[in-house]
């Protein structure tokens, strides 16, 4: 992939933009591999290739200039923007309505906020792409000020890019290094995006996390479905839900499985999924991982980790340990974490692995490995 930011010394956020596609897939194997290679009896499937570009379903635009010519992209080491509107890893969808989306913060009249002088009131611009083309549009802001002008010129905006479908705004008016804050003003009367995948409609509310890459996220989510169907486990736990991916797909009419995530918000969308899937043995409920493990009496056959970066931890692993789960899933995106968790849990034995690469032109991968009880 050719990119004129990474050209230009505009933007490095894509440290390996440049590299062959076949090299950098084949360094991420071989960096998980040498991770996990006190795991000799691990058998390791085919890696999962992307796109090299158009592979974002979301961009993150930082947006900076003034009200008449607007920047949407990056800040610069002294806090001036970056345009990157053409950026080659979004989605054409994405790519096609940014100008647009330029053009509404000069029409609104909607002050880019100005990092070095604290002054402003639009820090970003937070787009998703659905599988259907269809968008959600979040504006955060310093407060609700903009909020009448916004509101005032969204049928317009509507009428100029009718695949907009959720649109809400974000209050973060503290100055610090934080995307988003946690008051949420949905302005439309739709207020979840419908993600398919895989034949499962997975609904994103505006503060929902969701994989970036769709493509590799529905080959993640088929095949913790494949072991799910192999193992046949009467019960299924997924940590770390999120909107519900892993365990929507884990559903069969013979087997009760519950997600547990921290957002309420995400909960609430795994909640919706169900419902209109008619999955009445799927429930979802809003908490720590951790805490559940702590205070649970029972424990179900397979438990499905889907952890941030940091991993699951050692009292999650250690319970893991400890209780009499047969067969755990841990879907990864840090493998120096997974790696730790692995060795902190010595008698489930990682028996099958795979890297799929859910952010081409960067050092980043998802590692999903099947752990056995011995």
């Amino acid at each position: 992939m050719q990119c004129s930011y990474f050209d230009a010394a505009s933007c490095r956020s894509c440290t390996l933009m440049g590299q062959p596609y076949a090299a950098q897939l084949a360094g991420k194997v071989r960096h998980c591999q040498d991770l996990l290679a006190a795991h000799r009896d691990l058998s390791w499937l085919p890696p999962v290739p992307s796109r090299e570009a158009g592979y974002r379903n979301k961009a993150k635009m930082v947006v900076a200039g003034t009200v008449e010519e607007p920047t949407l992209g990056i800040l610069d080491g002294e806090g001036r923007g970056v345009d990157l509107r053409e950026c080659g890893l979004c989605t054409p969808g994405l790519q096609q309505v940014l100008p647009t989306l330029a053009g509404f913060v000069t029409r609104a009249k909607l002050t880019p906020y100005d990092v070095p002088r604290r002054r402003g009131e639009l820090k970003y611009l937070l787009l998703t792409e659905s599988p259907d083309g269809e968008l959600m549009l979040r504006f955060v802001l310093r407060s609700e000020e903009p909020l009448g002008r916004i509101r005032k010129h969204l049928p317009a905006l509507r009428r100029e890019l009718p695949q907009l479908r959720v649109v809400s705004a974000n209050l973060q008016p503290e100055h610090k290094a934080v995307l988003e804050g946690q008051r949420e003003i949905v302005l439309t009367e739709q207020a979840t995006l419908p993600m398919r995948v895989n034949g499962v409609a997975l609904h994103l509310r505006p503060q929902s996390f969701f994989q970036t890459n769709t493509d590799v996220a529905a080959a993640l989510y088929r095949q913790g479905r494949a072991w799910v169907e192999e193992l046949a486990p009467a019960s299924v736990w997924d940590l770390y839900c999120g909107v519900g991916g892993f365990a929507l797909h884990s559903a069969a009419a013979d087997r009760d499985v519950l997600g547990v995530e921290t957002s309420r918000e995400a909960v609430a969308s795994g909640r919706v999924s169900a419902r209109e899937a008619g999955l009445e043995r799927v429930r979802f409920e809003a908490g720590d991982a951790t805490a559940l493990v702590r205070g649970a009496q029972t424990a179900p056959d397979l438990v499905i980790v889907n952890p941030p970066r940091r991993g699951i931890g050692p009292e999650l692993s250690g319970w893991l340990e400890a209780a009499p789960v047969r067969h755990v899933i841990y879907s990864s995106c840090n493998a120096v974490s997974l790696a730790r968790d692995l060795a902190a849990m010595p008698s489930l034995r990682p028996r099958r692995a795979r890297v799929l690469d859910m952010f081409p032109q960067t050092n980043h991968y998802e590692a999903m490995v099947l752990l056995e009880r011995a």
